[in-house]
């Protein structure tokens, strides 16, 4: 089975919005330090850090508003798509090492399914300004 774009789109922006709920979560002071951020503060985390997931919540919510095609020309949708599938892809690796295993048990999966799909989203446009060929 192959998903169209436009389901990529959708099942990539609710893998972030996903992303974006519990970063909001921890920038809201949930104990869910265990599973971010290395595990280094198992607890809530610190302030610097939830600073840092306020931050990433605008982050995640616009690239699934531009997942979803919602906001940007085909162009800005297939780059920032790409970039943002790249991001995700270059993230496992980087949580694989993690020494928190809650982290490294549930966002790798997440971050990988969540670059897929971003890739799959892409509307395909080319960068010589080429209108995306149509899909059904």
């Amino acid at each position: 089975m192959t998903l169209s774009p436009q389901t990529s789109g959708r099942l990539a922006a609710a893998v972030l919005g996903s992303i974006a709920g519990f970063q909001a979560a921890l920038a809201a002071g949930a104990p869910l330090g265990a599973a971010a951020y290395g595990g280094a503060h198992p607890g809530t985390v610190p302030n610097r850090l939830r600073a840092v997931s306020a931050a990433a919540v605008p982050i995640y919510l616009g690239l699934a508003a531009v997942a979803v095609g919602a906001v940007g020309t085909p162009r800005v949708r297939d780059v920032v798509t790409r970039v943002g599938a790249v991001g995700l892809a270059l993230g496992v690796p980087i949580i694989l090492a993690s020494p928190s295993l809650p982290e490294r048990t549930i966002w790798p999966p997440v971050a990988a399914a969540g670059a897929v799909l971003l890739w799959r989203a892409a509307p395909r446009a080319s960068l010589e300004g080429k209108p995306a060929p149509a899909s059904s």
